[in-house]
């Protein structure tokens, strides 16, 4: 796997209502969410079923449904991550009693994940990450911005997941 550029990680970006899921506590079960499960949330999915390995079921989810998008396609096939057959979709509240661990990406994705998990019995991490389709410039700038996202992705994920 190439090697990723260091990323700074925003300062206080994770909250976690349920102190007793620490950093050490191994979740069953992980859900990214972010708003159209097209970019952020599918490749952070990836990524952490690559270093799960089976061992923890994770899935991806959006409040909205988009069209999976083409640069995080290739930027993950360049780590030899396919993402070709992800299938965006919208979450439920039914889907969402199924993970033990929810992490949403977004600011609206994390005002939606604290509403339904107050009554839920999961724990809730908030990362928020960039939107890489924002940036401008030409083809390879953009890519770059994928890039980066993919690389910060991999590094809250490693720390986080650091028992796999």
């Amino acid at each position: 796997m190439p090697s990723s550029p260091k990323i700074a990680e925003p300062a206080n970006s994770e909250f976690n209502p349920r102190p007793e899921l620490t950093r050490e506590a191994i979740p069953r079960s992980v859900l990214f969410v972010c708003n159209e499960n097209s970019i952020r949330s599918p490749m952070a999915e990836a990524i952490l079923k690559k270093h799960a390995r089976g061992r923890i079921f994770v899935g991806s989810a959006g409040l909205r449904v988009g069209a999976l998008d083409g640069f995080a396609v290739e930027v993950m096939k360049e780590w030899h991550i396919a993402l070709e057959g992800h299938t965006p979709h919208v979450i439920s509240d039914n889907d969402v009693a199924k993970f033990s661990l929810v992490i949403s990406l977004t600011p609206e994705a994390q005002h939606w994940a604290v509403e339904l998990t107050r009554f839920g019995n999961m724990a809730l991490e908030y990362w928020p990450m960039p939107d890489p389709s924002k940036s401008e410039g030409s083809r390879t700038q953009r890519l770059e911005a994928y890039r980066e996202l993919r690389a910060l992705l991999k590094l809250r994920i490693e720390k986080r997941f650091d028992f796999l």
